[in-house]
This record gives C-alpha cells, sequence and structure tokens, in this order.
C-alpha cells in the first residue's frame, strides 16, 4: 500500500528527502524539457486548441448522462456474451474480481497497466487472497518486483536509473545483468514474463473507451502487453471507472487522437485494442472466453453531480499535468501524489481515497497554470485544487491562524492599507536600504535564498496626485490596476506606467478604492473572502467610463479574467458588470504594443543586452507571448532567449513561504539559465516575479538588473 504523509511536518520532511535524489530529479527535468518540445513537433499542424474544445463539450455532454450511457453500454455488451457488474467503492471492485477468478478456477494472474486497478489496490487484494498476481507492463513489473507505486500515471518507473533496474533484474535472475545493456534488460523482461502470460487462468486489463452503443471497450498501450493479457488467458476482466463511457467510437477517436500525442508527444501509441463479447477461446467453457467487465464508481457518480467538481470527470489519464508541472520535476510522484499523480491527483486524491490522504499535498501548488495548459480536455485544475483544498480545510474543523489573519487582513480594505502604510513607518531598523535586512530566526534557514523587498516609504496611491499623467484632449482614458505589489512595494513601476501614458497621451486613473486583487486569499482556499474583495473591486472601478484597464501584474490580471467571473456569477450567470470589468482589463505589454502600438522610432535603442522571464499567469493565464517580444525588438535591445523562459520562477506568493525548499531549486533554475545569456538585465511583467528574481540575483552577488517592463521602456523612451 502507499502510504501519504497526512501532516504538514511529515510531508515536508518528504520534500527534503526527494530534493536530495539528484539522479530523479535530472531524469524529470530533462524529461520535462524534451516533453516540450516532442509535444508542440506532435501537434504540429493540427487544431490542438479545436480539439481540446471538442473533448471537453463531448465530455461535458456525457458527464450528467453516465447512467443512461451505462444502462445503453450493459444492454449491448451483455447481448455480446459480456457479464457486466457495478462496484461502489474499491473494496467492492476488489472482492467482485476475486469471487470471478474463484469462480472459474484461476490460480494465477496476470495484468496489463491499469490506474483503476492501482485505485483499488488490487494486487494487494488478490494476493492476500493467494493469487500470483504478475504485472505484464515493463514499468508497472519493476514497481510491483520493488512494492512501489507508480510515479507516473504513464511512465510508472521514470524514476528508476538504469543501474536499480540492472541490480533489480539481477537479483530475479540470479545472473549479473549489465546496466548499460537496455536492450538486453527489456530482452529480461520478455524471458521472464513470458511463461506468465502462457500460464496465467486470468487476464486483468483496465479500459481506455466503453462505447455505449456497441458495447465494445478500447485500450490504449506502448506494449503488446495488454492484447497477451486479454487474449491468451480463459478469463478476461476489464476494470474501469464510469468515466470511461463515452456514446460512440467517434467520441473515441477525438479522445484517441490526442490522447499519445499529449501523453508523451508520441504521434501515435503502439497498440489501440477494441474487444467486445466473448471471442473463441479453446481452454474457455464451451470453447468461449468468460469476459467480465467492472464499472467502478468510487464517488465518481456524485462527482458527476457536483456544480465545480464534476469537470474533473473529464479526465482521460494521459499524465500531462505532471510532466508540465515545475514541483513534479522536482519532487517526484511519490512526493507530489497519492495513487493518482500531479495536479489532477491532488484533486482526485481527495474523492476517491479521502481527505487524510490529501491533506499534506493539496497545497502544494504553484497555481503556475502549466497543468491548465497542456490539459487536453481544459480542465481547470488549478481552481479546483483551490477548492479541494477549502474542502480539506473546512473537515479539518478550522483555518490556519495564518490563513485567517490573512483573509481578515485583505478582506478590510481600509485596514490592511492602513496595515501597509504603518509597516513602512515601522520597518526601519530592519531593513538595508530597499531590502529587508534579516528575517526572524525561525525563518531564516529556510528563507536565505534570496533577499526579501522592503515596503516602500510611500505607496503608489499616496503619491498619485503628482504622477498622474496631465494630458488634453487624450486618445484613451485607461484605469490602473495596481495590485499590493506595484502599490506598496515597487510603486516605481506604476509610476513609470504613469510617464509612458503621459508621453503618449493617455489619461489614466487610479481608483483609490481597489485594493489587493484577492489571489492571495485564493490560493489559501479563502474562497469566500476571495469573492468579496472580487466585488469590492469591481465595484471600485464601476464609476469610470474606461476604455481599458490595465495591470502591471500578470498574476492579478489572470486572476480578474479568470476567477472573476467564477467567484462573483449569480444565478448561473455572470453580472454584466463583472464581465465588463474582465473584458476591459489588459496586460501592460498588450496594451503598448496592441493599443498603444508603439512603434521603434519612439525608443533610442541602446542596444543593452536583455533577457525574458514570462510571468507564469501571462504566458499561460491570459496567454500572452508575442506583445512582450515584440516591445523588446522596438526598443532595440540585445534579446537573448534563456533556456525554459516559460517555466515559474518559483515564487508564487504565500507558496514560496510554506514550501521555500522547492522556491529555492526553481529559482536557481531559472537564474542559472538567465546567467548563461550573459545578459545584464532581466526583464519580466510581474512585480511578484520581480521580488524573487531580484532578491535572489542580489542575494547571489549577480551582476544582473531585474527589471519590470515598463521600468525597461521608460528607460529606453527618446
Amino acid at each position: 500500500m502507499i502510504h501519504t504523509p497526512e501532516t504538514d511536518k511529515a510531508f515536508k520532511k518528504q520534500i527534503k528527502e526527494s530534493l536530495e535524489k539528484d539522479f530523479m530529479r535530472k531524469t524529470l527535468t530533462n524529461f520535462s524539457v524534451a516533453y516540450r518540445q516532442s509535444r508542440a513537433n506532435a501537434f504540429s499542424g493540427m487544431d490542438l486548441e479545436g480539439m481540446r474544445g471538442d473533448i471537453a463539450c463531448m465530455k461535458d455532454a456525457g458527464i450528467p448522462n453516465l447512467p443512461e450511457l451505462f444502462d445503453e453500454f450493459k444492454k449491448n455488451a451483455e447481448a455480446a456474451g459480456t457479464i457486466i457488474h457495478v462496484a461502489r467503492d474499491g473494496e467492492e471492485a476488489n472482492r467482485i474480481i476475486a469471487q470471478i477468478a474463484k469462480e472459474n478456477g484461476v490460480k494465477s494472474i496476470v495484468k496489463s497497466k491499469s490506474m483503476t486497478a492501482e485505485e483499488t489496490f488490487l494486487n494487494d487484494h488478490l494476493e492476500k487472497d493467494g493469487y500470483e498476481v504478475v504485472e505484464t507492463d515493463l514499468g508497472e513489473w519493476i514497481i510491483q518486483m520493488r512494492h512501489e507505486g507508480p510515479s507516473h500515471m504513464v511512465m510508472p518507473a521514470i524514476h528508476l536509473s538504469r543501474y536499480q533496474v540492472g541490480e533489480l533484474f539481477s537479483d530475479v535472475t540470479a545472473k549479473k545483468q549489465d546496466p548499460e545493456d537496455i536492450e538486453g534488460l527489456v530482452k529480461v523482461a520478455r524471458k521472464e514474463l513470458r511463461p506468465k502470460f502462457i500460464g496465467a487462468d486470468m487476464g486483468v486489463s483496465g479500459g481506455n473507451f466503453a462505447i455505449a452503443d456497441s458495447g465494445a471497450i478500447g485500450l490504449v498501450t506502448n506494449e503488446g502487453n495488454a492484447r497477451l493479457t486479454t487474449t491468451l488467458p480463459k478469463v478476461h476482466v476489464a476494470l474501469m471507472g464510469f468515466d470511461k463511457l463515452v456514446p460512440d467510437v467517434s467520441a473515441a477517436m477525438k479522445i484517441l487522437k490526442i490522447l499519445p500525442r499529449n501523453a508523451t508527444g508520441q504521434a501515435l501509441t503502439s497498440y489501440v485494442t477494441w474487444i467486445k463479447g466473448t471471442n473463441e477461446c479453446a481452454p474457455g467453457p464451451e470453447g468461449r472466453k468468460v469476459q467480465h467487465i467492472i464499472f467502478l464508481d468510487n464517488g465518481r457518480l456524485e462527482l458527476a453531480k457536483d456544480p465545480i467538481f464534476a469537470e474533473v470527470l473529464r479526465c482521460i489519464r494521459c499524465g500531462a499535468c505532471a510532466n508540465v508541472c515545475p514541483i513534479y520535476r522536482m519532487v517526484g510522484g511519490h512526493t507530489f501524489g497519492h495513487v493518482y499523480i500531479g495536479a489532477i491527483g491532488l484533486i482526485l486524491t481527495t474523492f476517491f481515497h479521502g481527505k487524510d490522504k490529501a491533506r499534506g499535498i493539496v497545497k502544494c501548488c504553484l497555481n503556475c497554470q502549466s497543468c491548465k495548459g497542456v490539459c487536453p480536455s481544459k480542465i481547470d485544475l488549478p481552481y479546483l485544487i483551490k477548492n479541494v483544498y477549502a474542502q480539506v480545510q473546512e473537515e479539518d474543523g478550522g483555518k490556519p491562524l495564518k490563513t485567517r489573519l490573512t483573509s481578515l487582513l485583505l478582506k478590510n480594505r481600509r485596514l490592511f492599507h492602513t496595515t501597509m502604510k504603518a509597516a513602512a513607518k515601522m520597518q526601519g531598523p530592519a531593513t538595508d536600504g530597499p531590502y529587508v535586512r534579516h528575517l526572524p530566526n525561525f525563518l531564516m534557514g529556510d528563507h536565505n535564498f534570496r533577499r526579501l523587498p522592503a515596503i516602500a516609504d510611500r505607496s503608489l496611491r499616496d503619491d498619485w496626485k503628482q504622477v498622474k499623467p496631465k494630458v488634453k484632449n487624450p486618445k484613451l482614458k485607461v484605469a490602473l490596476f495596481g495590485g499590493c505589489a506595484t502599490d506598496f512595494i515597487y510603486p516605481e513601476q506604476g509610476k513609470a506606467f504613469a510617464k509612458l501614458c503621459e508621453t503618449f497621451n493617455i489619461a489614466v486613473d487610479y481608483p483609490m478604492d481597489q485594493s489587493c486583487c484577492g489571489l492571495p486569499t485564493m490560493m489559501m482556499a479563502q474562497m469566500d473572502t476571495a469573492k468579496d474583495i472580487a466585488g469590492q473591486n469591481v465595484k471600485a472601478f464601476s464609476a469610470g467610463n474606461y476604455d481599458y484597464i490595465v495591470t502591471l501584474c500578470a498574476s492579478c490580471g489572470s486572476h480578474i479574467k479568470e476567477n472573476f467571473p467564477k467567484l462573483l456569477t449569480k444565478n448561473g450567470a455572470v453580472p454584466k458588470n463583472v464581465q465588463a470589468f474582465s473584458d476591459k482589463l489588459i496586460d501592460f505589454s498588450s496594451f503598448m504594443n496592441d493599443v498603444v502600438k508603439v512603434k521603434g522610432e519612439d525608443f533610442m535603442n541602446l542596444g543593452r543586452k536583455v533577457t525574458y522571464h514570462y510571468p507564469c499567469h501571462l504566458v499561460r493565464g491570459l496567454e500572452v507571448t508575442e506583445a512582450p517580444m515584440a516591445l523588446l525588438e522596438k526598443a532595440g535591445v540585445d534579446y537573448k532567449e534563456s533556456n525554459e523562459c516559460q517555466v515559474c520562477c518559483g515564487f508564487s506568493g504565500s507558496f514560496s513561504v510554506d514550501f521555500p525548499m522547492i522556491s529555492k531549486n526553481m529559482l536557481a533554475h531559472k537564474l542559472d539559465n538567465a546567467e548563461a545569456t550573459g545578459a545584464t538585465t532581466l526583464v519580466t511583467d510581474c512585480p511578484g516575479c520581480v521580488l524573487q528574481l531580484r532578491g535572489g540575483a542580489e542575494q547571489r552577488g549577480m551582476n544582473l538588473t531585474v527589471k519590470h517592463m515598463a521600468e525597461v521602456l521608460l528607460e529606453e523612451k527618446k
């Protein structure tokens, strides 16, 4: 059985141990980098967004009708000789399979890869009942012999080196195996497993599709073991969740077209197998195979009715959310998951295995939206993770003190702003110029990987009357959404924006009733507070007739665009003023490039060496990639692209406070890549990223200046 830490202390201890596994981290990093390019190549020339939309719509149409799809499937499958079962939970599914084995005189069982069987811990149950059970997928066979769970949904043994596998195979064969001979190791597996296939009485598989209008099932695998598992033994049992039901083969083909490409970046999987009914089988009764299909509920049918979480049943188990997750590549699947790995695992664990198994892992999310960006069925994974976290807190009977205080502070705009101003005046003895000199002793050990900024002596709102653009007959009237960091930590960024707007004859307002966007409270799963703050901000901007609402913070922008409409929906509809606020919101780079349409002749073209870091919420939340590059080109800088410039820097607000060990490693990777470019200036479009990157560069003593795009454009302006 898998043992997942259920307390913060135990979870952080496991994180620390995982970060010390250098080989695993290197392997997962190399795979993550290669995967992004392979995936792009695999989908080249295809309408990927259209395909993703089709799967999401198809799944959403089926989720409310799973009972009806099941009834149709059952009718057609039974007509073809298949026996259909329903299991309420994992224990019942295991008992049904054990009973089938008993009734058919089974002694040995071979299995093909099945995450649903992992979900029920089927092997443990069958082995306790005295059956010999052998996994036949190479990766699953390896981890079975090591008595481990999978570390990835598609590549279960990705965390292991060939030396570890060679040592394992040496033990299995009682003969020294050469770990450098990969082909030889594969032959060992083939030699050991072939007799198991031939001698097995029963084969157990999963299923990727259950096609309602025919009663057929479909299996997608990378190896031929699944076909041997389903054809050679006299008994075949398929275990799958209700969520695998699709109306017809056309729906299945939509998934099949995207599944292997999204899972591993390969154009097509090696084997696609379609099975219907009981075909001829000499050892079986009356010369026919015995076939059973078990549909596992385990909370799925209740999930299908949930107005928020039904979306998770769109999942097609491609595992891509782990492939691109910065946390997964740092700590691996045995730390970042229970049975199901990655972002989807943070959600499914709660519903399939209980909140106690999710308690430690569910708040370990950067909200970088990498998972959402690659999900083939467009599941809003970060949003659902925060809702799960809220449920976990509710079941635990109370919110952490830090969470309660933050929620109370941010919910009351006047209290928040008064507190920030008071802190600015009182921080003097603890500051060293623009930085905090030292942190409390209990924080120093984990947080000394970067220098933290002091609160500005005067906030942007304090100086707004003086810096507000003074223009006559403006060509545009916009409002600036400042956010906490621009207002209270880096007011110079807001002042740079105001100065630029003045030179381009743009009027700018700064509504004084605006406050924090509320993203920090959502990261802490305080949905009620996030909703209240969203309402306050919408009201603050409602009085002005603005052409655009510009933000210098990509995180604020993404949160407003994506989450304000969700948080403030009433009776199933988004209020007009909320939608208008969201629609008018635009990030700084897009505003300057696409709306103001600045030109190369507006800048001095100084040719400074510059590299760029894409904030997560800019490139994925707001889907902005071209505008920053266009601005840098117009500014005439000598641009040097950094490796993995779209990967998270590790800040993510409270995440870096809760999980400094992960944040530290992510920042180090980011700064290493920036340093390798030879650039002297690192530009970004988010004050949170500035905080992380500038603080890290300062702590390292790097010759690297970190600036917001607004500051760089102002410095380059003629």
